[in-house]
């Protein structure tokens, strides 16, 4: 079984932490809320770490937002993750589905293509054909499983769904039971202890198909903001960087004063203003954490690959480019002035930031 999760690219939560989860379970003397594979204690101490089992940290955020969102897993309200693209909110998801219910597999994708039978059931059509309506026929979907056994489901861009599907939750969230008229009042499914829906949603796509003031009424919202604390931002770059590397078994020289840089440069025009308080022209493009973690990632694959195994603000510089310029042209001129304005006083001082700069600088030739 080892053997096979490590073929997987990214196995789930529930795999990558199994040692971390079976410490907490065999310490656990917390209170359970019914349902639960863990104490509420036990499972903020999974996502924000605990020092006593070895627990490392999982979520760099607000602490606060993970315990009112433990709290409304609790309730008989579901929970929605809402922010900014690349903010963790699928992965906080995933870890509270994995350390709530042992299992975060339970998962709706959000799309235009959602039907009914991925929020409801379907049918085994060749059993239906032969036998008609019955339980042998019938194809449970991942919130129909969730309610049977009292697991968390969640919901992956849930505003993506077309609006008569969203509806479909409406019942669910309230009734906690979902109706299986083909086979009689007999067969309908009633939630067990431990049931409820995570869904998460991309602030920047609110408009696609709002929701209903109806369905908003059932969930606790939470906004999941990016990272304003540059340590913790380097932290956990550092840490998401080690892990990919590590499976990849690559090892290069990933300077201290180059991961500043990054976070320097992310916190700067994410904010629209550098430490100093000098206003800067924020670009359109996503600016978070995890594109962060993914130039980093880059930057040291071609520091391995193509160079001698340092990563320097050039790398940075690079692959910062393919972030800029794939969302909005009108991002190069703001990018040009924050090199101008901002990037040449500082490269002025340190070596890197000049490296940084004269690869950034192609973008000059960028329409």
């Amino acid at each position: 079984m080892q053997q096979q999760d490590s073929l997987r690219l990214r196995p789930s939560a529930e795999v990558r932490f199994a040692e971390e989860l079976a410490a907490l379970k065999a310490a656990d003397q917390g209170r359970k809320p019914p349902g639960w594979a863990l104490s509420a204690k036990a499972v903020r101490s999974f996502i924000l770490g605990d020092s006593r089992f070895s627990i490392r940290r999982k979520f760099f955020g607000d602490d606060a937002l993970v315990e009112r969102a433990l709290v409304a897993l609790m309730s008989e309200q579901g929970l929605m993750l809402v922010g900014e693209p690349g903010t963790a909110k699928s992965m906080l998801s995933e870890l509270l589905a994995a350390a709530i219910s042992g299992t975060s597999m339970l998962v709706v994708q959000g799309s235009t293509g959602v039907t009914e039978d991925h929020v409801r059931y379907g049918w085994n059509y060749a059993l239906l054909i032969a036998e008609g309506p019955s339980q042998r026929a019938l194809v449970p979907s991942p919130v129909m499983e969730a309610m049977r056994l009292g697991r968390i489901v969640r919901i992956e861009e849930l505003t993506r769904c077309p609006p008569e599907i969203q509806d479909v939750l409406i019942s669910i969230l309230s009734e906690k039971v979902m109706a299986v008229p083909e086979l009689g009042e007999a067969a309908s499914v009633y939630a067990a202890p431990g049931f409820s829906i995570i869904g998460t949603a991309n602030l920047r796509d609110r408009g696609v198909h709002e929701m209903s003031s109806a369905l908003k009424r059932r969930f606790n919202f939470e906004t999941v903001v990016p990272l304003a604390d540059p340590n913790l931002e380097m932290e956990l770059i550092r840490q998401e960087l080690d892990k990919r590397l590590g499976q990849a078994a690559i090892s290069v020289t990933f300077p201290d004063e180059v991961t500043d840089l990054l976070v320097t440069t992310f916190q700067d025009l994410r904010r629209g203003q550098t430490r100093d308080h000098v206003p800067l022209s924020k670009p359109s493009a996503v600016m978070s954490t995890a594109e962060a973690v993914n130039i980093a990632h880059a930057a040291a694959l071609e520091a391995a690959y193509l160079g001698d195994g340092t990563v320097g603000g050039a790398h940075i510089g690079r692959q910062l480019q393919g972030v800029i310029v794939k969302d909005n042209a009108e991002d190069v001129k703001k990018v040009r002035a924050y090199l101008d304005h901002i990037v040449k006083e500082r490269a002025r001082r340190s070596r890197v930031w000049s490296d940084f700069m004269g690869s950034v600088n192609a973008l000059k030739g960028g329409s």
